[in-house]
Formats: structure tokens, sequence, C-alpha cells
């Protein structure tokens, strides 16, 4: 279970950073697309070395991933498709391509399509990362951490344009930044993830570190330096927690990981303490106290010193002229009166300073 552990912790970290990137360009389906058309680019690569442990199958389904990106953006420049048509053309061409090739030709190698396809995360351990003779651990660890040690180099180094190309484009351009360079080696770095974690985990795991835990923490913040952090945190504590799990309950990782991971969004869609389904909630409901002591006023200045007054500020006045209950009439005149806005003279309301500067406000 500590393989499959760390296997699964070194993936979701080293998805999560690029993650980021394609979440904030709004580029999830390019990764989808990326991690499912690597399978031609391993093909092709063993048709050339006809060794499925050389490192040129790992290149090759890198280079498939840039390709992909190409391919989509040609046709995105045509202005005769937009991205996600461009992406549905494409991506099912080249998956399929890659499949029927390695069906066709593949059969007697050791190279699984159904493990490509969908990974086998609980048997990760069994591929062993070597140097001169010595262990170093899974490869689906190995690999995907020194992946991600990479990314942070890289996205260290190249921080301010990364940040920059992210949010504005336009202004990169007109600085003298290269968005498109910016581009391509991001696309290059979330191609080079993908290879060395989709054998482990398979591309729908992979997709959803690229896209969960990036989403789930933009909820929570909007400084990208912070976003960085709590989305490989929140990566690498639902492949923790959903490995465990799966272990404990003898049932699939993969599946399991993806459980918890769409758990952890949920929780945070519902409770993020500024975009959250529940402090939106929160909002309105206090924009329309708001709206209600507003209007309150609002009537009561109108009415002020006119030969109307008297009925117009009682309660039955206020409940015929804003068409309200008598349960919401109270409400809302305790809410005024708790913010100093009017106070009861007999059966009547009447506006204090405060309340008439607050109607006044309003354009009365």
């Amino acid at each position: 279970m500590i393989d499959t552990m760390l296997v699964m912790a070194a993936v979701a970290a080293a998805c999560a950073v690029p993650g980021v990137f394609l979440v904030l360009r709004k580029m999830v389906l390019v990764g989808d697309a990326m991690s499912h058309v690597l399978l031609l680019g391993i093909v092709l690569a063993f048709f050339v070395v006809r060794d499925p442990a050389s490192p040129a199958l790992f290149f090759g389904a890198a280079a498939a991933g840039v390709v992909t990106v190409a391919l989509v953006e040609l046709l995105q420049h045509t202005r005769l498709l937009k991205e996600d048509a461009a992406i549905g053309l494409v991506f099912p061409a080249l998956f399929s391509i890659g499949t029927l090739l390695a069906s066709m030709y593949l059969r007697n190698t050791h190279l699984d399509v159904d493990r490509v396809l969908l990974g086998s995360a609980e048997l990760a351990y069994l591929d062993r990362f070597t140097i001169a003779g010595r262990d170093l651990g899974p490869r689906g660890f190995a690999v995907p951490a020194m992946v991600f040690l990479a990314t942070v180099f890289l996205v260290a180094v190249a921080y301010k344009e990364l940040k920059l190309v992210s949010f504005d484009p336009g202004l990169a351009t007109t600085l003298g930044f290269k968005p498109a360079l910016v581009h391509y080696a991001l696309m290059l770095g979330v191609s080079l993830t993908t290879v060395s974690a989709f054998d482990a985990v398979g591309p729908v795991l992979v997709l959803a570190f690229f896209a969960v835990p990036p989403a789930a923490a933009r909820l929570l913040t909007n400084r990208l330096s912070i976003l960085l952090v709590l989305s490989v945190a929140i990566a690498v504590s639902a492949a923790l927690a959903g490995t465990w799990l799966a272990f404990r309950l003898d049932i699939t990782t993969a599946g399991t990981v993806c459980t918890v991971l769409g758990t952890l969004f949920a929780l945070t869609i519902l409770a993020a303490p500024d975009r959250g389904l529940i402090a939106e909630l929160l909002r309105r409901r206090r924009l329309i106290r708001e709206l209600h002591g507003t209007l309150l006023v609002v009537h009561l200045h109108r009415h002020e010193g006119t030969p109307a007054e008297a009925e117009e500020s009682r309660r039955e006045g206020l409940e015929a002229h804003l068409n309200w209950s008598r349960e919401q009439t109270a409400r809302v005149s305790r809410r005024a009166q708790a913010e100093g806005w009017i106070v009861a003279v007999g059966d009547c309301w009447k506006l204090t300073d405060a309340g008439r500067d607050r109607a006044k406000a309003a354009g009365t």
C-alpha cells in the first residue's frame, strides 16, 4: 500500500501544478485530449526503436501531446471552428489511430493497451526504477516526482511570465513577451507530466488531478502563489486518502481517488468562504434584507410631513402599500430599528437622522 500511496501522491503533485495554468486559461479539455492521444506517440516511437522499455516511447508520447495542441490551434485559427469543436475532431482521430495501431501490430509485445488506457495503480509498485542496479522505488513514483520538481523549478524561474500570460495575454504581448512561446512551453510541460503519470494511473485520473484540485483551490484564493500550493495540497491529500480508503475497502484505487476528489470539490464549492454556495446564499439574503430595509425608509421618507404620513407609517399602511405580509413587515421593521434607521412613536414608525440619510442615499 505504501508504494501505491507514493505513486498516487507523486502523480497528484506533478499534475496539480500545470493543472493550475490549464484551469486559469480554460484549457482543461486540451489536457484531456493530450492524455488520450499519447498512445499514438508511444506506438509510433515503438515502431522506430522496437523496444518497449526505451526512453524514446516517453518522448514520442510527449511529442504526440504537443502535436495535438498544434493541430487544435491550427484548426482554431482558420476561424471555422471553435476550440471545443477542434478538440472534438483532433482527439478522436488521433486516439482511434493509436488504438487501432496498437491492437493490430503490438499484440505480441508487453505494451498493454488496456493498462495504457485505464491505468493500474495497484500494480505500479511492480515496475521499478533502477539506476546502476540500485532500486529507487516504483517508476510511477520516481518519474512523476522528478517531473514535479522540474515543473516547480520552471514555474519559479518563469513565474512572472506565466502569471502575466495566464491573466492578461494582451498586456504580455504589449510588454514584449511572447505568449505563444510560453504557451507551447506550458503544453510541453503538460505533455511530459501526462506521459509520466498516465501509464500508472490512466488518463481519467490524470485528467482528474489536472482539473479538480486547481478548480477547488481557485474557489479559495485569487493569489497565484497560494493557488499553486493549495492545488498541490488538495491533490496529494485526495490521493493519499483515496488510496488508503481503497485498500481498506478492497476496491479500485483510481475510482476511489476520483470519488474523494469529487467529494472535496463538492465540499469546497459548498463551503468556500467567498465563492461557495453557502456564502452566496448568505450574501443574497443579506442583499435582500438591505433592499427591504431601504424600501422601508424610502417609503417613510416620501410620506414624511405629508397628510398621509400617519396612515403610511402604520403597520397596516406598510402592509398595504409595500405589499408585504404581516410577518415580513414586522421582520423588516425590527431590522431597520436595530440599524438605527427608525424609531417607534405610538403605533407609527418615524425616521431617524440615519434613516433619512439612508433614504437620501437611495436617491429619494
